[in-house]
C-alpha cells in the first residue's frame, strides 16, 4: 500500500534550485491537514478577540498618539485578517512540503556568532526574541513530552531529521510562522507585542490538544505506537492547570473542541470519582440498593432529566430537591416492572458533583440574590451537559461553562434595588435562561448559540459603559490636574505676600483675578513654561511697583517697567476673561498708588533746584496717567487717598469646588495598617460592594486613581459616576467591614477549585 502523496503547495515564493524534490507520507499529510483545522480555528478566535483586547489598550492608553495607534491596530487586523490567515497557513503547508527536502552545496549555518554581529541586532527583534522564547519555555514545561513524542514519530517517517524546535507545529516555528504573516502590516513594536500575547493566549495555550490530536492521528497509522504518554504527568496536568478563557465565542469554537480527545481530560473526571468513592459512606451517605437492580441508561436519565427540566414546579429549589424528584420519576417509571432501576454509579457521580457545584454558587456572596434564583434554573441543563461529555469539568472552553461564566460577571455589577422587570441584564438573563430550558434536549451546540446571543448583547453593553467611563476619568484626571495647578498657585502666592505688608487692592487683585491668569496658564502650558514664568515676574514687578523706593534709580526703573506691566496686567485679564468692571476699577486704584509714590519721592527729594525736581515729578505723573486712558486725568496738587494697608498672616488658601467625600478623614491609620495596604493594591476593574445602610448596598467598580490627589473613583455597571473616596476614608470601610471586595473570576472555575479542595481536605481528615 502506497504510504506516500505528492503535495501541491500553496502558491508562494520558489524553491531553491538546489532543493531536490521530495515527498511527504500520507500520516503525515493527514496530521497537517487536521492540524491546519485547528490552527485556523484558534487563529480565528485570536482575531475575533482582538478587538476587545485592544480597544481595552485604548482606554487605558495614557496619550491620545498611543490610542490612535492601537485604533489603527484594530482597523488594520480587521482589514488583512483573511490574508494573515492565508498568509499562515500556507507557511505550514509549505514546511510540511520541506520535510523530506534536502539541500546540496549549500555551507553550514555557524552557530557561533561575532559580537559585532550581536551589536546589530536591533531592538524590536530582540524584543520579538525575548516573546517567543518566553511562549517556547512555556510550552516546553507543559507539552514537553508530547511535543517530544511528535518529533520523534516524524523523524521515524522523514529522511532529513529535524529537532523539537524546528518541527513545524513547535511553539517556536509557529510564532516565527505568525510573525511573518503579521509583516504585511507595518505594526510599532508595542502593537506587535500585544498581538503576541493573544497568539499566546489563542493559539499556543491550545497545543496540548493539537499534540494529542497529532499523536493519535500517527498511532493510529502505525507509527511508534509503544511511545506511551505517563498517565500521572498527564494526571498531575489535568487539574492544575485550568484550559484558558477567551472573552468571546465563535462559531468554529464548537468545532475546535469537539476535535478535541477526550481521553487526556476524561482523567480528570476519574480523579474526581476517586475522591468521591473514597468519601462515600461517610461525606456521601451510602445509596442502599437492591442486589437485582439495574442501573439506567445514561439515555434514560437523559430523558428523565429533560422531563423535570419541563415540569419542576419550583427551579429556584432545585438543588435540594433534584435527587428527590428523580428517585420519584424512576420509581413510577418501573413501577409496573419486576426488576428495580437506579442511576449507574458514574451518572450518580456526575449528579452528585453538580449539586456540589450549584451548592457552590448559590451561596457565592458575588452574585445578587435576585440573580440567583435565574441561575439555579440552569442546573438541569448543566448536569445534562456534564452526562452527555465529562469532560465538561475540566474544559474551560465548554460553551455552556462559558456562558454561566458570562452570566456570572455580567452579574457582578447588578444591584439588589435594580428594577428587574425594566433592566435590561435581567431581562436577557431571564431570556437566555428561558431558551436554555425551552430548547435544549440533547444537543449541546445550543449553548454555542446562546453563548454568541449573550456575547453580543454584552459586548454593545460593555462599549457604552466604557465610554461613560472614559468620560468619568477624563473629567476626573482634568479635576485632578486643576487641583495640582492650584496647588502651585497657592504656593507662588504665598512665597511672595505671606508675611508681607501690602495694599489691600494688591492683596485682592492677586487673590482674585491675577491667580486666575496663573491657573489657566498653568492648565495650558504647565509651570516649566516660559508663559507661567512671565505671568510670575508681572507679579513680581506689580508688587515691586508699589512698594517704597527711595532712591532716584528706582524712580526711573519705574517710568520704564509702568507701560509694560500694565499691558501684561490687561493681556492677562483679557485671556483669563476677568470682568472689565473689575480690571477697570483696579487700574484707577493702581494708577492711585503709583501716583503716590512719585508725590513720596517729590517730597523726600533734596535736589539742589526745587523747581526742576517738581517739574521732573509732574511729568512723571503724567506720564503714569498717560497709561490709564480710561481714568481722568487728576490734577498735581489733588491729595490722593492713603490706601488701606494689609498684613498677611495667614496661608492663601484659592476656593476650590466642593468634592465628594473632600472632608480629611479625622482617623488616620498608619501606614503598613492593613487596610491601607489593601486600598493601595486595588486595580481599577475592581468591583465592590458598599453598605450603605441596613437596607440598601451599592455595588460599583473603581474606575480610577487618581494618584495626585488620593481620589478613588467608582462607576455603576453603565459607565456613571456613583461614589468618590480617598485613600484614608476606603482604608477606614475596609477596616469597619462596610465596603466587600468582589471576586470577578471565573465562576464555574472558582467553584470546581473550591469542590477539589473540599474534597481533597476531607479526603485526608
Amino acid at each position: 500500500m502506497n504510504n506516500e502523496a505528492n503535495v501541491v503547495p500553496f502558491t508562494g515564493p520558489e524553491k531553491h534550485s538546489s532543493a531536490a524534490s521530495g515527498k511527504v507520507p500520507l500520516a503525515l499529510i493527514r496530521v497537517r491537514d487536521t492540524s491546519a483545522t485547528l490552527l485556523k480555528n484558534y487563529i480565528q478566535e485570536l482575531f475575533a478577540n482582538a478587538d476587545d483586547a485592544l480597544f481595552e489598550m485604548a482606554d487605558r492608553a495614557t496619550s491620545n498618539n498611543e490610542q490612535n495607534s492601537l485604533f489603527e491596530a484594530m482597523r488594520d487586523l480587521r482589514l488583512k485578517r483573511k490574508n494573515i490567515e492565508r498568509s499562515f497557513l500556507q507557511q505550514l503547508f509549505e514546511s510540511f512540503a520541506n520535510l523530506n527536502l534536502y539541500t546540496i552545496g549549500q555551507p553550514p549555518v555557524l552557530d557561533k556568532q561575532s559580537f559585532d554581529s550581536l551589536s546589530l541586532v536591533q531592538d524590536e527583534v530582540l524584543e520579538e526574541a525575548v516573546a517567543i522564547d518566553s511562549m517556547v519555555a512555556k510550552v516546553k514545561r507543559r507539552d514537553e513530552q508530547a511535543l517530544h513524542q511528535l518529533t520523534t514519530r516524524f523523524n521515524q517517517l522523514i529522511s532529513q531529521k529535524i529537532t523539537e524546535d524546528s518541527n513545524p507545529l513547535s511553539a517556536r516555528a509557529l510564532s516565527e510562522t505568525f510573525i511573518k504573516s503579521c509583516n504585511s502590516i507595518n505594526f510599532p513594536i508595542n502593537i506587535k507585542l500585544i498581538i503576541l500575547k493573544l497568539f499566546e493566549k489563542h493559539v499556543i495555550s491550545e497545543l496540548n490538544t493539537l499534540y494529542h490530536e497529532a499523536n493519535q492521528l500517527l498511532i493510529a497509522a502505525g507509527v511508534l505506537p509503544e511511545l506511551k504518554s505517563s498517565p500521572q504527568k498527564l494526571q498531575k496536568s489535568s487539574l492544575s492547570s485550568p484550559v484558558p478563557q477567551s472573552s468571546a465565542t465563535t462559531p468554529n469554537t464548537a468545532a475546535t473542541n469537539a476535535t478535541a480527545s477526550s481521553e487526556e481530560l476524561q482523567i480528570a473526571f476519574s480523579e474526581l470519582q476517586e475522591l468521591l468513592s473514597e468519601l462515600r459512606g461517610s461525606v456521601f451517605p451510602a445509596r442502599q440498593i437492591a442486589a437485582d437492580a439495574i442501573p439506567i441508561s445514561s439515555n434514560d436519565l437523559m430523558r428523565l432529566l429533560s422531563h423535570l427540566q419541563q415540569h419542576i414546579p419550583n427551579p429556584s429549589a432545585q438543588e435540594h430537591d433534584l435527587r428527590k424528584h428523580l428517585d420519584l420519576l424512576i420509581s413510577r417509571a418501573t413501577a409496573n416492572s419486576t426488576q428495580t432501576r437506579v442511576v449507574g454509579q458514574v451518572d450518580d457521580d456526575v449528579i452528585n458533583l453538580v449539586s456540589m457545584l450549584f451548592e457552590f454558587i448559590l451561596d457565592d456572596h458575588n452574585l445578587p440574590d435576585s440573580l440567583k434564583a435565574l441561575i439555579a434554573r440552569l442546573q438541569i441543563p448543566l448536569l445534562k451537559v456534564a452526562v452527555l461529555d465529562k469532560t465538561f469539568f475540566n474544559r474551560g472552553s465548554h460553551p455552556a461553562r462559558r456562558l454561566l461564566n458570562e452570566i456570572a460577571s455580567a452579574s457582578l455589577g447588578w444591584s439588589e434595588h435594580d428594577a428587574e422587570h425594566r433592566d435590561n441584564l435581567y431581562q436577557k438573563i431571564e431570556s437566555i435562561v428561558q431558551r436554555t430550558l425551552t430548547d435544549f434536549s440533547d444537543d449541546p451546540n445550543i449553548f454555542n448559540d446562546l453563548l454568541a446571543d449573550f456575547m453580543a448583547f454584552t459586548g454593545s453593553e460593555r462599549r457604552r459603559s466604557e465610554l461613560l467611563e472614559q468620560r468619568t476619568r477624563d473629567a476626573e484626571e482634568g479635576r485632578a490636574r486643576a487641583e495640582a495647578a492650584r496647588l502651585h498657585v497657592e504656593q507662588e502666592l504665598n512665597a511672595r505676600l505671606l508675611g508681607k505688608t501690602l495694599p489691600e487692592v494688591i492683596v485682592q487683585l492677586l487673590q482674585d483675578a491675577w491667580s486666575k491668569v496663573l491657573l489657566l496658564t498653568c492648565l495650558k502650558s504647565g509651570h516649566d513654561s516660559s508663559e507661567w514664568r512671565n505671568n510670575l515676574a508681572t507679579m513680581d514687578d506689580l508688587i515691586w511697583s508699589i512698594e517704597p523706593h527711595e532712591d532716584a534709580q528706582a524712580r526711573l526703573k519705574l517710568l520704564q517697567l509702568v507701560p509694560s506691566l500694565l499691558r501684561q496686567l490687561r493681556e492677562g485679564f483679557s485671556n483669563a476673561a476677568i470682568d472689565p468692571f473689575v480690571a477697570n476699577d483696579f487700574f484707577s486704584r493702581l494708577e492711585s498708588l503709583h501716583v503716590q509714590a512719585f508725590q513720596r519721592y517729590k517730597q523726600q527729594a533734596a535736589a539742589p533746584d526745587p523747581s526742576a525736581t517738581a517739574t521732573s515729578t509732574h511729568s512723571a505723573q503724567s506720564t503714569i496717567q498717560q497709561q490709564h486712558p480710561d481714568e481722568q486725568q487728576k490734577a498735581d496738587v489733588e491729595p490722593q487717598p492713603a490706601p488701606v494697608m494689609v498684613q498677611v498672616q495667614e496661608e492663601i488658601v484659592l476656593q476650590q469646588p466642593e468634592t465628594v467625600d473632600s472632608l480629611p478623614s479625622k482617623v488616620i491609620l498608619n501606614e503598613d495598617d492593613p487596610a491601607l495596604l489593601q486600598v493601595d493594591s486595588l486595580h481599577t476593574g475592581s468591583w465592590m460592594e458598599f453598605t450603605q445602610d441596613d437596607q440598601r448596598k451599592l455595588r460599583c467598580k473603581l474606575a480610577a486613581i487618581i494618584k495626585s490627589t488620593g481620589r478613588y473613583i467608582f462607576v455603576n455597571r453603565s459607565g456613571v459616576k456613583v461614589l468618590e473616596k480617598t485613600r484614608m476614608t476606603l482604608a477606614l470601610e475596609f477596616k469597619n467591614n462596610t465596603v466587600l471586595l468582589l471576586d470577578n473570576a471565573l465562576l464555574f472555575d472558582r467553584a470546581l477549585e473550591s469542590v477539589i479542595g473540599n474534597l481533597r481536605r476531607l479526603k485526608n481528615n
